[in-house]
């Protein structure tokens, strides 16, 4: 059964590929990659896995930087609204942002001191707690609906959308700031690295000599609101927020389901809350990591529920952003749907002969009004947005 569409009304994003929005649309229709060796933090590790890592940032010195993400991408999304703070102090305003590690594995100073027996100072501890990402989007605009912080790997930008929505669907609340944020760390970088699943050179998603991901970091923020409260206050939509779908398939800790019943069932359930059929999709941003499993699993899933329909991963410009990444790459698709076109999918030459569809090489231009936004995450976690031209 198909829901109300909501109202997507501001975006913002920060990322490696520029500092806002608009900057990081113009870098990635260029072709522009920006990623070499971590530069916040040192590794002993012998390769120096390149990042994506955000240049020029200076976070506040009483937040995570996952946090600091986050603001500055909602900032730039309830600017994008054209609403004051009055007037959004007059809504009921929810903030639902997703993550993974970013705003508890940044204290390593902190805890290496604790567990040596020393008594460190408590300043980190209280930086933790005042860090919880929705509840600084929340203090920074006086907001009093719902916070909620959404872990589920990598699909939990996408998810914290879908939660968002359902929200105002059901009357709970006129709108919602909902995105993810997620920082780079050692803890996070050595870590992925230990799964064997990076690649020492820049990452290929869909190509048959992939090895791996690339990390980065980054945020988005999407401004969601009710159709009355748009007419209310005079906000535009910029697109739409049409459908969402989640699935578990509980197959491994870190490696897809073979078969991506998961991604099916979450493709299924975003098409049918949205009622939009698979032959009207103008093209999908697909999670694309680069890994081996992730880019067979899906490409084989999108040949078969979307034949035909244009793809490419965005990962190649970001890299692969865990938490943040659903909520940038769905930015990234409606600005898409804005503009007409799609970035080509970087790092990719040469066809596998395991992956029977290929994704688009080159800027190209979409027909159509509809486009997915897909999040295959750790865990078995599939999740799936419909996103709708205004």
């Amino acid at each position: 059964m198909s829901v109300a569409p909501i109202a997507i009304t501001g975006m913002g994003c920060i990322c490696a590929a520029g500092g806002n929005q608009a900057d990081s649309m113009n870098a990635l229709l260029r072709g522009e990659r920006r990623l070499g060796p971590p530069v916040r933090f040192a590794s002993n590790h012998p390769i120096r896995y390149p990042v994506f890592e955000v240049a020029d940032f200076e976070e506040p010195p009483d937040l995570l930087r996952t946090s600091a993400f986050a603001l500055h991408a909602a900032r730039e999304a309830v600017a994008d609204t054209g609403l004051d703070r009055r007037t959004l102090g007059t809504l009921r305003v929810g903030v639902c942002v997703g993550t993974t590690v970013g705003t508890v594995m940044s204290e390593e100073t902190f805890c290496r001191g604790y567990l040596a027996g020393d008594v460190p100072d408590m300043a980190p501890v209280r930086r933790i707690l005042r860090s919880n990402p929705a509840d600084v989007i929340a203090r920074e605009f006086g907001l009093s609906g719902p916070r909620q912080t959404v872990v589920t790997a990598c699909s939990s930008g996408t998810d914290a959308l879908g939660i968002a929505g359902s929200w105002i669907r059901a009357g709970l609340y006129d709108a919602a700031i909902a995105g993810g944020a997620d920082e780079l760390g050692r803890i996070t970088y050595i870590g992925f690295i230990s799964l064997m699943i990076t690649d020492d050179s820049s990452c290929k998603p869909f190509d048959r000599h992939r090895r791996g991901l690339n990390l980065g970091e980054g945020a988005a923020m999407l401004v969601l609101a009710s159709e009355a409260v748009t007419r209310r206050t005079g906000m535009r939509a910029r697109s739409f927020l049409l459908g969402y779908g989640s699935a578990g398939d509980a197959y491994h800790l870190t490696a897809p389901r073979p078969d991506g019943a998961g991604l099916r069932s979450a493709i299924s359930e975003a098409l049918a809350t949205s009622g939009v059929s698979p032959a009207s999709v103008a093209f999908v941003n697909a999670h694309g990591t680069g890994t081996p499993d992730n880019d067979r699993v899906e490409s084989r899933v999108l040949r078969d529920m979307l034949p035909g329909i244009p793809f490419l991963s965005t990962k190649g410009y970001t890299g692969h952003t865990l938490g943040a990444a659903g909520a940038i790459e769905a930015v990234v698709t409606a600005a898409c749907l804005e503009m007409g076109k799609i970035p080509a999918n970087a790092g990719f030459e040469t066809p596998d002969p395991e992956i029977a569809n290929t994704p688009v090489r080159e800027v190209t231009t979409v027909s159509g009004s509809v486009a997915l936004s897909e999040s295959l995450a750790f865990g078995g976690n599939n999740s799936v947005v419909v996103l709708g031209k205004a």
